[in-house]
């Protein structure tokens, strides 16, 4: 199986090295990705913001599966324009991310 994380930070190394340790037969993409994620897979030099550069390095290694790890990326809708593109990902929808822990209903007292 092969795996792209997108992003660049620690969050994405923890995902590759989980990925790594839980399945050591997949081959791991990140973009940006850091030096951590390069001795994991391969890095490759797209920014998180280039949906279009992405889902064209997904087509060209023949990528199973997308996982993107940073906020703001997933908040301008990077996962649904991926899914749009015909890619299987890991993200949420478009729009501003929400804490599971924020209360869904302001406490009366």
């Amino acid at each position: 199986m092969k795996v792209l994380v997108v992003g660049g930070g620690g969050r994405e190394h923890a995902l590759c090295w989980a990925l790594k340790r839980d399945t050591p037969d997949a081959e791991l993409f990140a973009a940006p990705g850091n030096p951590g994620t390069a001795q994991l897979g391969t890095n490759l030099a797209i920014p998180t913001s280039a949906a279009a550069d992405l889902a064209a390095a997904a087509r060209e290694h023949k990528i199973d599966f997308i996982i993107v790890g940073p906020e703001a990326p997933l908040a301008a809708g990077l996962a649904d324009d991926l899914r749009g593109a015909g890619h299987a990902v890991f993200g949420t929808q478009r729009g501003p991310p929400r804490a599971s822990s924020r209360p869904r209903h302001p406490r009366r007292t």
